[in-house]
Protein backbone atom coordinates (compact mmCIF):
# COMPACT_ATOMS: atom_id res chain seq x y z
CA UNK A 1 0.00 0.00 0.00
CA UNK A 2 1.45 3.31 -1.31
CA UNK A 3 -1.01 6.56 -0.49
CA UNK A 4 0.18 10.11 -1.50
CA UNK A 5 -1.21 12.89 0.14
CA UNK A 6 -0.98 16.74 -1.19
CA UNK A 7 2.80 18.51 -2.26
CA UNK A 8 4.85 15.34 -2.10
CA UNK A 9 7.55 14.68 -4.41
CA UNK A 10 9.66 11.61 -4.87
CA UNK A 11 13.16 12.48 -3.83
CA UNK A 12 14.62 14.99 -6.51
CA UNK A 13 18.50 14.33 -6.86
CA UNK A 14 20.07 16.98 -5.00
CA UNK A 15 23.78 17.46 -4.78
CA UNK A 16 23.45 19.00 -1.23
CA UNK A 17 21.84 17.12 1.31
CA UNK A 18 22.37 15.82 5.05
CA UNK A 19 20.43 12.85 6.68
CA UNK A 20 20.12 12.36 10.45
CA UNK A 21 18.54 8.99 11.68
CA UNK A 22 17.50 7.70 15.06
CA UNK A 23 16.94 3.97 16.17
CA UNK A 24 14.35 2.95 18.40
CA UNK A 25 15.77 0.13 19.61
CA UNK A 26 18.68 2.26 21.40
CA UNK A 27 17.58 4.72 23.33
CA UNK A 28 13.77 5.07 24.23
CA UNK A 29 12.56 7.83 21.23
CA UNK A 30 10.72 9.62 24.15
CA UNK A 31 14.12 10.45 26.11
CA UNK A 32 15.71 12.10 23.70
CA UNK A 33 12.76 14.28 23.39
CA UNK A 34 15.47 17.37 24.52
CA UNK A 35 17.86 16.73 21.63
CA UNK A 36 15.24 17.57 19.03
CA UNK A 37 15.79 20.90 19.50
CA UNK A 38 19.81 20.51 19.63
CA UNK A 39 19.47 18.58 16.09
CA UNK A 40 17.01 21.24 14.55
CA UNK A 41 19.52 23.47 15.45
CA UNK A 42 22.24 21.86 14.00
CA UNK A 43 20.54 20.66 10.67
CA UNK A 44 19.60 25.26 10.76
CA UNK A 45 23.24 25.91 11.21
CA UNK A 46 24.44 23.25 8.50
CA UNK A 47 21.88 25.14 6.15
CA UNK A 48 23.14 28.26 6.79
CA UNK A 49 26.20 27.89 5.55
CA UNK A 50 25.17 27.73 1.95
CA UNK A 51 23.60 31.25 2.56
CA UNK A 52 26.77 32.94 3.31
CA UNK A 53 26.69 36.38 5.38
CA UNK A 54 28.15 39.71 4.16
CA UNK A 55 29.37 42.32 6.98
CA UNK A 56 28.52 45.34 4.85
CA UNK A 57 25.13 43.98 3.78
CA UNK A 58 22.54 43.76 6.39
CA UNK A 59 20.04 42.02 3.91
CA UNK A 60 22.32 38.95 3.89
CA UNK A 61 22.51 38.91 7.56
CA UNK A 62 19.27 39.46 8.16
CA UNK A 63 18.15 36.23 5.51
CA UNK A 64 20.61 33.69 6.65
CA UNK A 65 19.08 34.86 10.41
CA UNK A 66 15.31 34.29 9.21
CA UNK A 67 16.46 31.18 7.55
CA UNK A 68 17.87 29.75 10.16
CA UNK A 69 15.33 30.86 12.45
CA UNK A 70 12.52 28.55 9.71
CA UNK A 71 15.24 26.10 9.46
CA UNK A 72 15.50 25.17 13.00
CA UNK A 73 11.40 25.79 14.02
CA UNK A 74 10.01 23.23 11.02
CA UNK A 75 13.03 20.52 11.37
CA UNK A 76 12.00 20.55 15.41
CA UNK A 77 8.46 20.61 15.16
CA UNK A 78 9.05 17.36 12.49
CA UNK A 79 11.01 15.87 14.75
CA UNK A 80 8.99 15.90 17.76
CA UNK A 81 5.69 14.92 15.72
CA UNK A 82 7.78 11.91 14.45
CA UNK A 83 9.07 10.85 17.77
CA UNK A 84 5.36 11.37 19.61
CA UNK A 85 3.49 9.43 17.22
CA UNK A 86 6.48 6.51 15.99
CA UNK A 87 4.50 3.24 16.26
CA UNK A 88 6.86 2.20 19.14
CA UNK A 89 6.17 -1.60 19.03
CA UNK A 90 8.44 -1.21 15.53
CA UNK A 91 12.31 -0.88 15.11
CA UNK A 92 11.82 1.20 12.20
CA UNK A 93 13.81 4.36 12.27
CA UNK A 94 12.80 7.75 12.19
CA UNK A 95 15.04 9.95 10.15
CA UNK A 96 14.79 13.42 8.97
CA UNK A 97 16.75 14.46 5.40
CA UNK A 98 17.26 18.15 4.82
CA UNK A 99 18.38 18.90 0.64
CA UNK A 100 19.21 22.40 -0.36
CA UNK A 101 17.45 23.05 -3.53
CA UNK A 102 18.39 26.22 -6.16
CA UNK A 103 14.74 28.01 -4.92
CA UNK A 104 14.06 26.16 -1.35
CA UNK A 105 14.88 23.61 1.22
CA UNK A 106 13.01 20.62 1.40
CA UNK A 107 12.74 18.62 4.73
CA UNK A 108 11.64 14.76 4.51
CA UNK A 109 10.77 12.94 7.75
CA UNK A 110 10.06 9.38 8.07
CA UNK A 111 8.49 7.23 10.88
CA UNK A 112 6.46 4.30 11.12
CA UNK A 113 2.92 4.72 12.43
CA UNK A 114 0.97 2.50 14.30
CA UNK A 115 -1.71 1.19 11.82
CA UNK A 116 -4.77 1.76 13.84
CA UNK A 117 -3.81 5.66 13.77
CA UNK A 118 -3.44 5.89 10.00
CA UNK A 119 -7.16 6.69 9.48
CA UNK A 120 -7.42 9.45 12.18
CA UNK A 121 -3.91 10.68 10.88
CA UNK A 122 -5.07 11.10 7.45
CA UNK A 123 -8.53 12.43 7.97
CA UNK A 124 -6.41 14.97 9.85
CA UNK A 125 -4.33 15.70 6.46
CA UNK A 126 -7.72 15.77 4.48
CA UNK A 127 -9.00 18.49 6.97
CA UNK A 128 -5.34 20.51 6.45
CA UNK A 129 -5.19 20.30 2.87
CA UNK A 130 -8.93 21.19 2.24
CA UNK A 131 -9.82 24.35 5.06
CA UNK A 132 -8.20 27.70 5.13
CA UNK A 133 -4.98 27.23 6.98
CA UNK A 134 -5.49 30.69 8.83
CA UNK A 135 -9.21 29.54 9.87
CA UNK A 136 -7.53 26.29 10.72
CA UNK A 137 -5.14 27.88 13.09
CA UNK A 138 -7.69 30.37 15.13
CA UNK A 139 -9.81 27.41 15.71
CA UNK A 140 -7.15 25.26 17.23
CA UNK A 141 -6.05 28.88 19.15
CA UNK A 142 -9.68 28.93 20.68
CA UNK A 143 -9.56 24.82 21.29
CA UNK A 144 -6.63 25.02 23.29
CA UNK A 145 -7.45 28.14 25.25
CA UNK A 146 -10.67 26.46 26.24
CA UNK A 147 -9.19 22.88 27.08
CA UNK A 148 -6.61 23.54 30.24
CA UNK A 149 -5.75 19.99 29.88
CA UNK A 150 -3.90 19.95 26.32
CA UNK A 151 -1.23 18.59 25.93
CA UNK A 152 -1.27 18.66 22.01
CA UNK A 153 -1.10 21.55 20.87
CA UNK A 154 -1.66 20.68 17.20
CA UNK A 155 -0.04 24.21 15.52
CA UNK A 156 2.99 22.74 14.48
CA UNK A 157 1.81 22.13 10.85
CA UNK A 158 -0.22 24.92 10.80
CA UNK A 159 2.51 27.22 11.58
CA UNK A 160 4.50 25.84 8.75
CA UNK A 161 1.36 26.75 6.40
CA UNK A 162 0.74 29.85 7.63
CA UNK A 163 3.91 31.65 9.07
CA UNK A 164 6.26 29.88 6.47
CA UNK A 165 3.79 29.89 3.47
CA UNK A 166 5.32 25.87 3.25
CA UNK A 167 4.09 22.81 0.97
CA UNK A 168 3.57 19.54 3.25
CA UNK A 169 3.26 16.54 1.59
CA UNK A 170 2.75 12.81 2.86
CA UNK A 171 3.33 9.43 1.87
CA UNK A 172 2.53 6.53 3.68
CA UNK A 173 3.63 3.27 2.86
CA UNK A 174 3.35 -0.07 3.61
CA UNK A 175 7.36 -1.64 5.11
CA UNK A 176 6.59 -5.06 6.19
CA UNK A 177 3.67 -7.27 6.37
CA UNK A 178 3.81 -9.77 9.40
CA UNK A 179 3.57 -7.87 11.70
CA UNK A 180 1.94 -4.62 9.45
CA UNK A 181 4.78 -1.76 9.67
CA UNK A 182 3.28 1.48 7.81
CA UNK A 183 5.79 4.21 7.14
CA UNK A 184 4.77 7.24 6.87
CA UNK A 185 7.21 10.33 5.02
CA UNK A 186 6.32 13.92 5.86
CA UNK A 187 7.48 16.51 3.70
CA UNK A 188 7.90 20.33 3.85
CA UNK A 189 9.01 22.25 1.24
CA UNK A 190 10.34 26.00 1.82
CA UNK A 191 11.26 29.08 -0.19
CA UNK A 192 14.25 30.76 0.29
Amino acid sequence: MTQIFGHFIEQPASQEYLIMGFSPSSVPLKQRWRNNGLSADFLADYLTTFFPRNEDEPSTIERQAEIKSAVSYIANELLENAMKFNDETSEYPIDIKLLLESDGVIFSVANSISPQAVDKFQAYIQQLLSSEPTELYIQRLEKNAADESCTNSGLGLLTMLTDYTAKLGWKFQTVHQDPEVIAVTTMVQLTV
